[in-house]
């Protein structure tokens, strides 16, 4: 499965997009627990780092909002993570 980074996101983890190969019946729990378990450098400064970004954002399911994190992930998914966003 694949998740992209967005805004804060993107600069915490240092890139847009990465791939994940996750046992089947991974949970899209399991894949958040993966992205965090990847080592890291630290974030730019000034911003947060990825644990704290996760904590307060919103997730897409091949472009659908999911809030509940024990849904069933397949292979080919795509996992969009979307911290919140300032503007007008």
């Amino acid at each position: 499965m694949n998740v992209r980074y967005f805004a804060a996101a993107r600069a915490a983890a240092g890139l847009e997009e990465e791939s994940f190969h996750l046992a089947e019946g991974a949970t899209v729990a399991d894949l958040l627990e993966a992205v965090l378990a990847v080592q890291r450098p630290g974030p730019p400064s000034g911003t947060p780092p990825l644990p704290r970004i996760l904590s307060r954002s919103s997730f897409l399911l091949n472009e659908v909002a999911v809030r509940d994190h024990s849904v069933v992930l397949k292979a080919d998914d795509v996992v969009d993570i979307l911290p919140p966003f300032a503007g007008g």
